[in-house]
């Protein structure tokens, strides 16, 4: 099942690395550099789930993940919340805010891939 997946990256080396992997196994893949476009995308684009940076600029990956699960049109939409650096209390600081699931980087595909399927069904 091909999924649209919105990818959420602010640093041009790690969106290349990842969305070509995803490609690689049939998504589509948008891009967001940045939290505010993360929310307008999800708005306009309406992906099947979100992979969310939380360093981004403008507007971090916490808030955005906020908005759009505080938005009734986005809150089921599935966000996977990803992280550089992990730090202690991330991960429930990003559950917190709304996200249904976490993963650091650098990113195990499989993984990841796992995280996607059982957040979506596919």
């Amino acid at each position: 099942m091909t999924l649209r997946i919105l990818l959420v990256e602010d640093n041009p080396e790690n969106r290349d690395m990842l969305s070509r992997r995803l490609l690689r196994r049939g998504h589509q893949v948008l891009f967001a550099g940045n939290g505010a476009e993360a929310v307008s995308m999800t708005h306009s684009e309406r992906p099947d789930i979100v992979l969310m940076d939380l360093s981004l600029p403008i507007m971090d990956g916490w808030e955005a993940t906020r908005r759009l699960k505080n938005d009734a049109a986005t809150q089921a939409i599935p966000i996977i919340a990803l992280t550089a650096h992990a730090m202690a209390g991330d991960r429930a600081r990003a559950m917190e805010a709304g996200a249904d699931d976490y993963d650091t980087k650098p990113v195990d595909l499989e993984s990841l891939m796992g995280k996607i399927a059982a957040l979506t069904g596919a």
